[in-house]
């Protein structure tokens, strides 16, 4: 068995996924919690020698660090034939999806977040306007993506629909609303085995 260690935080969407792509992979692996909120000095040595950038998430694969969310995914896609990477086509997708996500839909609802948290960043109403109207945009595309399939991925999901859940999560918290067809897929994954909340996958020790 491989050996994996996450670093996170339940307010990063981006170590969210990765936490829940391990989950749905059934890969063991050991959780620590860092705090995104505190200054990027006092993190732990260990997390700070694997990233000087101090950013979350943080995967430890058999000893070698790996970083940025959509590059994570599709290497626990690939290097365990899971989640879409039991193929070359799934591959295909995964990388589409992953790559879209991060490009899309992962830009706006972590600033529309943001900007309702209680301190957060304050944004010009006209900059909000243009996010929410970016969403609404992405939104439309994700009923597209998703099409009559119960996941991203077809029948079951995989690293993209990992990659949407991060921020998709939190569409109360942004200030924004689904379309009926993203409410659905909302649904059937808060109802995958593998789910937990946001402080179940990175629990205060």
């Amino acid at each position: 068995m491989p050996d994996v260690e996450l670093y996170g935080h339940p307010e990063s969407g981006h170590a969210c996924k990765v936490a829940l792509a391990l989950g749905l992979a059934g890969l063991a692996h050991r959780v620590h919690r860092v705090d995104i909120w505190a200054v990027p000095a006092t993190r732990p040595a260990a997390f700070l020698a694997a990233n000087p950038a101090a950013e979350v998430p943080v995967l430890i694969l058999d000893g070698a660090a790996h970083v940025q969310s959509g590059a994570i995914l599709l290497e626990i896609a690939g290097r365990f034939a899971c989640l879409g990477g039991e193929s070359a086509e799934g591959m295909r997708r995964a990388r589409e999806l992953v790559i879209w996500e991060a490009n899309r839909i992962g830009m706006c609802l972590p600033q529309l977040k943001e900007a309702q948290r209680p301190g957060g960043e304050v944004f010009a109403p006209d900059v909000l306007d243009w996010l929410r109207m970016r969403f609404a945009a992405d939104a439309r595309r994700f009923d597209l993506l998703l099409g009559d399939t119960t996941f991203l991925h077809g029948d079951r999901p995989g690293v993209g629909d990992c990659a949407v859940w991060g921020y998709a999560q939190w569409l109360d918290a942004a200030g924004v609303m689904p379309t009926p067809s993203m409410a659905g897929w909302l649904g059937r994954m808060r109802g995958l085995d593998a789910m937990r909340s946001p402080e179940a996958f990175f629990p205060t020790r």
